[in-house]
């Protein structure tokens, strides 16, 4: 066997490595949430039955799971990229937020361009808003060292906090009593892609965004040098690569598609900015690019399968006396091996 077999066998078994790493904590969880199931008397097999049909019995039923999986693949690129660099950015979920206010608010008062130009406008207007939002903890991580995971984890909180405070001051909706802005117009509404549901082109924009990560990641400068600091920065400083520009320029990618999926969202399926926005997609994005190792598959399965329990849990709990808070034991679950494999990067980190 020659050298260049051996290195394609070698790289095959670490990608089906870590494949099965990436799935574990989703088979773990199915375990616990059988014995939850079984200890409350209902059957384990019947009810992940009830909701695998559910969240892919048809097509209608495939829509719906692929609505709920796009935001949550959006943000696990936004996450995946800093990651990737070893750059602990958990500031998705703001950035989220105030990309949909911003893509809202264009939508609402840019009327009068025509339709694929308000739509390209509310997008770029998301993104730009996201990626200015974290150039500031960049600049700080880059150029003072200040940690990026409690200045992002602190700008969540103003980020939320803004939108609540315009969206229930200037932006406001005339005679509107729960905290929404306007409609966005209907010329700067995402087309549906699988109608009468709202699957939306935004899912066709996050598997493009995803394919250029991969891209990204293994064929590109940028990608290279983010890989080899997120491996070894010590090493990476030595051989001349230069960690604060990196720094700068991977997390204001990160904000700029953070804000590009909350305005794809506000844009395809809310059609406006409203409280409650976002119920923990840049936490749950966050969740599902550490549960696929930053990889383009692993993200794709994670988001699919956390996108199938928000769909399915809402329905099975219509249908049946089954909780909806089985589905939050199941998330909670494979949440706490991402929080597991957080800390251990974090250690990481701090030998280096």
């Amino acid at each position: 066997m020659t050298a260049a077999t051996t290195g394609v066998v070698r790289t095959s078994r670490l990608d089906w490595a870590a494949l099965a790493a990436a799935l574990a904590p989703f088979a773990v969880a199915l375990i616990v949430g059988a014995i939850l199931l079984a200890a409350t008397g209902r059957n384990p097999l019947a009810v992940y039955g009830l909701m695998l049909r559910e969240g892919f019995g048809g097509e209608s039923r495939v829509a719906a799971t692929l609505t709920a999986a796009t935001p949550i693949l959006f943000t696990a690129i936004a996450t995946a990229i800093s990651f990737r660099a070893g750059i602990f950015n958990v500031g998705v979920e703001g950035v989220f937020s105030l990309g949909g206010l911003a893509g809202a608010v264009a939508g609402f008062t840019l009327t009068a361009l025509p339709s694929p130009l308000l739509i390209v406008a509310e997008l770029a207007v998301g993104a730009l808003v996201g990626g200015l939002w974290l150039a500031a903890p960049a600049l700080l991580r880059a150029r003072l060292e200040v940690d990026e995971v409690v200045s992002t984890l602190m700008l969540n909180f103003v980020a939320v906090n803004l939108t609540l405070f315009l969206v229930n001051g200037p932006f406001l909706a005339p005679g509107s009593a729960n905290s929404a802005t306007p409609m966005i117009a209907a010329a700067g509404w995402l087309p549906r892609i699988a109608p009468p549901s709202t699957l939306s082109l935004g899912f066709i924009i996050a598997l493009a965004l995803l394919a250029l990560y991969a891209v990204w990641d293994r064929l590109t400068p940028l990608g290279f040098e983010a890989r080899l600091n997120g491996l070894n920065p010590r090493f990476s400083r030595a051989i001349g690569i230069d960690a604060p520009r990196l720094i700068l320029k991977v997390m204001i990618i990160s904000g700029a598609i953070g804000g590009l999926a909350g305005s794809a969202h506000a844009l395809g399926v809310t059609h406006r900015f409203v409280v409650g926005f976002s119920p923990g997609y840049g936490w749950t994005g966050l969740a599902v690019a550490l549960m696929g190792r930053n990889s383009a598959i692993g993200m794709l399965i994670g988001a699919i399968v956390f996108g199938a329990l928000a769909s399915a849990g809402t329905t099975v709990q219509l249908f049946s006396d089954i909780p909806l808070e089985i589905v939050d034991v199941l998330q909670g679950v494979v949440t706490i091996f991402a929080v597991v494999r957080f800390g251990r990067l974090l250690r990481g980190r701090s030998a280096a």
